[in-house]
């Protein structure tokens, strides 16, 4: 009787019928989506996101981590996580290992801010980069009573492109080796 309720009830609710996503088979279609939380300290997750990660894990469910910053340059906010240095790699895998435990996948949103930084997040206090030299108007933050004020960035120049989608390589690779493809 609980099968035909569960069979009837699924077809009324199409969200929470199975998936294939490519090699991953997904119980239902609900994904938890990214959302800041500004709990890594100095960029690197605490042993706290595994319990908050693990609590939002379901048996073939989706969990798309926070934003991720793909290095020391591509920061933009106070206490986001990373994942450009060994350290914060070895900080993700119990993370992942917790979302797993429950039958879970979870992705790593990679990112790199660009111009919606300050000179304070960048190393050596260096203008930000962009595709633009023109500066962002200051934004209300989900966190903040003050509006964020941006700092004037740098045009990326073409012969620098290789080197950010390099970062972007390193932080997928470092994404793998934090939970055999963070999935």
């Amino acid at each position: 009787m609980g099968e035909i309720v569960d069979a009837q009830h699924q077809q009324t609710m199409p969200l929470l019928t199975p998936y294939k996503m490519g090699k991953f088979n997904l119980s239902h279609r609900l994904v938890m989506p990214p959302m800041t939380r500004q709990r890594s300290w100095n960029n690197i997750p605490q042993p706290h996101a595994a319990v908050y990660y693990s609590q939002r894990a379901t048996k073939g469910g989706l969990i798309i981590t926070e934003a991720t910053v793909i290095s020391e340059a591509a920061r933009g906010y106070q206490d986001t996580p990373g994942i450009w240095s060994k350290e914060q790699v070895e900080a993700w895998k119990p993370i992942v290992d917790a979302v797993h435990a429950k039958g879970g996948f979870i992705f790593c949103q990679i990112w790199h801010v660009g111009r919606a930084s300050t000179f304070e997040y960048q190393p050596n206090g260096q203008a930000p980069i962009s595709s633009t030299s023109n500066v962002l108007k200051p934004q209300l933050q989900a966190n903040a009573e003050e509006p964020a004020k941006f700092s004037p960035p740098r045009r990326l120049r073409t012969d620098e492109i290789p080197l950010v989608v390099n970062e972007y390589r390193l932080a997928a690779r470092n994404a793998m080796e934090a939970g055999k493809y963070f999935k």
